[in-house]
C-alpha cells in the first residue's frame, strides 16, 4: 500500500473509531451528509405601540421591516435585531380604510387598503423603498386582503368581495377576484395597468360552471362569483395559487392572461382516522385528543409553494372560517337542538351531544345533509386544525392531522388557550390551535415550512425535504402561560423569514395582532463577528483525489467517492453555518502529510 492510501486508510479509521463516519459495505455513490436542521432563537422583538389590532401584517428586504399600525405602515430598522428602530411611516390616510397587507420588493413597497365602504373597490398604494414617497394608487376589487409581489415589477392583490350581509335592504355582495397590477404602466398612467381575474365564467349557466361543482358554495342569493372570497397568494413565475377560504379550494391564476386555469376543492379531514384526531370541548377541563366522526374543512388561510427533486408543491394552513353576518350565519354548536343529528348515521346522537363529547364543537349548518332531507348525516368542523401538503394537480401528499394540537398540549395550561386572555382549553370547541399562516423556504439545501398558530401563539418549524414525511424541527412560543401579563407575544398572523447575508443571521419575523408586537428570531449557530471581519475555514487534503480510490478495512469496503463527499459535505456544512467562507485546498506529493506520520 503506497504512503498516500496509507495516510488515507489511517485517516478513516480514525474517523471511524471517534463514531463521525459510518462505512458499508458497498458505499454508495451518492452517499451525502445529511446536515442538522436549522434552528431559531429568540433576538428581539417590536412593538407598533398602537396596541391591540396593530402589527397584523409583516413584510421585510434585508434589514428593513414593515409593519401594519393603523392608518400608517412603520419602516423599522432591524439590523440590530435586539433594538429595532422606527425610521420613518408610509401614510395611507385618505386612501380608505386601515390596510390589511403589505408587500415589498425590489425598490417598490406595496399596501391595499380597503375602500371605507368594504364592499366598494379598493386601493393598491406604491410608495419608493428608498424614499418612502407615495408613486402611484391602482384601484383593485372590493376588499382588497393579501398583496404580494410576482418578481420587482408586478403586484398581486387577492380582493375578498366579502359581503355586508345577506337579505338585508342594504345588502351588498361584490364579486371575488384577483387583481394584477403592472408597476412601470401604473407609473406611466396608463389605463392598462391593473388587469382582473373574474370568476363569472363559473356561475350556475356560466361556460365554465361544471368546473366549481366541487367548491363550497353557501351564500344566501349569492352567484358562485359573488360567493367565492380570494384570501391569500402563492406566486410561482407566471402562476398564482390563490386560497378561496370560505369556499374550501384554491385557484390556480396565469397572471400573464389574468385568467382563471382551475379551481381545486380541498376536501376535508377525517377526525376518525387514527393520527387526526381533536380535542372538541372546552368544558371538560381536559386535553383530550381524540378521534370523533367529525370532517374538518380544511378552508385554508395562507398557502405557500415549494419545489424539492424537480417538483412543485403546494402547503396550506388550514385555519377555517364561519360566514357570521346580518341575515345568514353558517355555524352552530353540535349540541344545538336545532342541530338535528341523522338518527341513521348517529344512532348515539344523544351521547354526542354532551358538553363533554362534541357539543360543544361549533360546525357547518349547510354542509354535511349528504341525502338532501334535512338532517346532518357527517358532521363539519371549520377548519382541520392542521396544514396540508398538496401536489399542483390537488393531490394530498401530507397531512399533518393532530400534530398541532399535540403540540399545544406541552403547554399545559396554555393548551387550546386563547390569544387574547390565558384559558386552559378554550379553543377546543372552535379550531383549536388554529393554524393561519405559512411560509416556504430552502435554506441549507433543505426545504422548510414555518405555520403560525393564531391561537395559542408560536410557530411550527417542518423540515419538508421529503413531502410525504416531513420532521418536526422545532416548536417557538414568545408566551409565558405561568404569568398573569398574558403575551408578551400573541396572535401570530403573517410568518415571514428573511434571508441573512455575509455575517447576518436568517431572521424569521412573527406579526402578531393582539399584542401589536413582531417576534423576531434569528437561526442559531451562526454567531457575528462583532469587528465586522469574515472568518475563513480551509478544508486542506492530502492528495484528496487518492480517496476516491475504493480499499479495505479488514474486510469492509470502504473509501470511493461516498466516503470522500460524506466527510467534505459535512465540514463545509458546519463551517457554513458558522457563517464561514470555505476554501478546499488539494495539495500534491510536496505537501504530504503522511511523511509525517
Amino acid at each position: 500500500m503506497s504512503r498516500v492510501r496509507s495516510c488515507v486508510a489511517l485517516l478513516l479509521c480514525a474517523l471511524l473509531a471517534a463514531g463521525v463516519l459510518t462505512l458499508q459495505a458497498s458505499e454508495p455513490a451518492d452517499a451525502q451528509y445529511v446536515p442538522p436542521p436549522r434552528t431559531y432563537e429568540l433576538a428581539g422583538r417590536y412593538l407598533t405601540g398602537g396596541g391591540a389590532a396593530t402589527g397584523e401584517v409583516v413584510a421585510a428586504l434585508g434589514t428593513t421591516m414593515y409593519v401594519t399600525n393603523g392608518m400608517r405602515i412603520d419602516v423599522v430598522d432591524v439590523s440590530n435585531p435586539a433594538a429595532p428602530v422606527r425610521t420613518s411611516q408610509l401614510d395611507v390616510t385618505g386612501l380608505g380604510a386601515e390596510p390589511t397587507s403589505v408587500a415589498v420588493a425590489g425598490q417598490y413597497v406595496a399596501v391595499a387598503v380597503p375602500a371605507t365602504k368594504k364592499t366598494d373597490p379598493g386601493s393598491v398604494a406604491v410608495f419608493s423603498a428608498s424614499t418612502g414617497a407615495l408613486l402611484g394608487v391602482a384601484s383593485v376589487g372590493a376588499l382588497p386582503d393579501m398583496v404580494t409581489f410576482a418578481g420587482s415589477s408586478r403586484i398581486v392583490v387577492a380582493n375578498e368581495g366579502e359581503a355586508n350581509s345577506y337579505g338585508q335592504p342594504d345588502s351588498v355582495n361584490p364579486e371575488g377576484s384577483v387583481s394584477i397590477i403592472n408597476i412601470p404602466l401604473l407609473l406611466a398612467g396608463n389605463p392598462s395597468a391593473v388587469r382582473t381575474a373574474t370568476f363569472t365564467a363559473f356561475n350556475v349557466g356560466g361556460p365554465r360552471a361544471a368546473e366549481a361543482n366541487g367548491l363550497r358554495i353557501n351564500g344566501p342569493g349569492a352567484t358562485r362569483a359573488q360567493d367565492i372570497e380570494p384570501e391569500y397568494i402563492a406566486v410561482v413565475g407566471d402562476t398564482a395559487w390563490v386560497t378561496l377560504q370560505e369556499n374550501n379550494a384554491v385557484a390556480r391564476i396565469n397572471l400573464a392572461t389574468a385568467q382563471v386555469v382551475s379551481l381545486l376543492p380541498l376536501g376535508t379531514v377525517d377526525h376518525s382516522q387514527a393520527g387526526r384526531g381533536l380535542d372538541p370541548s372546552d368544558r371538560d377541563n381536559a386535553i383530550a385528543i381524540a378521534n370523533w366522526p367529525v370532517s374538518g374543512l380544511r378552508m385554508p388561510d395562507a398557502i405557500a409553494a415549494f419545489s424539492t427533486g424537480g417538483t412543485q408543491y403546494l402547503v396550506t394552513a388550514n385555519e377555517g372560517d364561519a360566514r357570521d353576518w346580518p341575515g345568514f350565519n353558517d355555524e352552530r354548536r353540535v349540541g344545538s337542538g336545532s342541530f338535528v343529528l341523522d338518527p341513521t348515521a348517529y344512532p348515539n346522537a344523544a351521547a354526542l351531544k354532551q358538553n363533554g363529547a362534541l357539543g360543544r364543537l361549533t360546525a357547518s349548518t349547510t354542509d354535511g345533509d349528504t341525502d338532501g332531507d334535512g338532517d346532518i348525516d357527517r358532521i363539519h368542523a371549520f377548519g382541520s386544525r392542521s396544514v396540508t401538503i398538496w401536489n399542483t394537480d390537488g393531490t394530498v401528499v401530507w397531512e399533518s392531522g393532530d400534530l398541532f394540537e399535540q403540540l399545544t398540549a406541552i403547554e399545559g395550561a396554555g393548551f387550546n388557550s386563547n390569544h387574547e386572555a390565558t384559558a386552559f382549553d378554550d379553543r377546543s370547541d372552535n379550531k383549536g390551535p388554529e393554524p393561519e399562516s405559512v411560509t416556504a423556504a430552502k435554506i441549507g439545501g433543505r426545504d422548510y415550512v414555518f405555520v403560525g398558530l393564531e391561537r395559542v401563539g408560536g410557530v411550527v418549524v417542518l423540515d419538508v425535504t421529503t413531502p410525504s414525511a416531513p420532521q418536526l424541527v422545532q416548536y417557538l412560543n414568545n408566551r409565558n402561560f405561568a404569568t398573569t401579563a398574558n403575551g408578551p407575544d400573541l396572535g401570530p398572523e403573517i410568518v415571514t423569514l428573511v434571508r441573512g447575508t455575509g455575517t447576518r443571521p436568517n431572521m424569521l419575523l412573527v406579526s402578531n395582532e393582539v399584542s401589536g408586537s413582531v417576534t423576531i428570531y434569528r437561526q442559531a449557530g451562526r454567531a457575528t463577528n462583532p469587528d465586522g471581519a469574515g472568518r475563513l475555514t480551509l478544508l486542506h487534503n492530502n492528495d484528496g483525489e487518492s480517496s476516491l480510490l475504493p480499499f479495505t478495512v479488514g474486510s469492509v469496503n470502504a473509501g470511493g467517492v461516498g466516503a470522500f463527499r460524506t466527510v467534505l459535505d459535512r465540514e463545509t456544512f458546519d463551517a457554513r453555518n458558522r457563517n464561514h467562507a470555505v476554501m478546499n485546498v488539494y495539495a500534491g506529493d510536496a505537501f504530504l502529510a503522511s511523511a509525517a506520520l
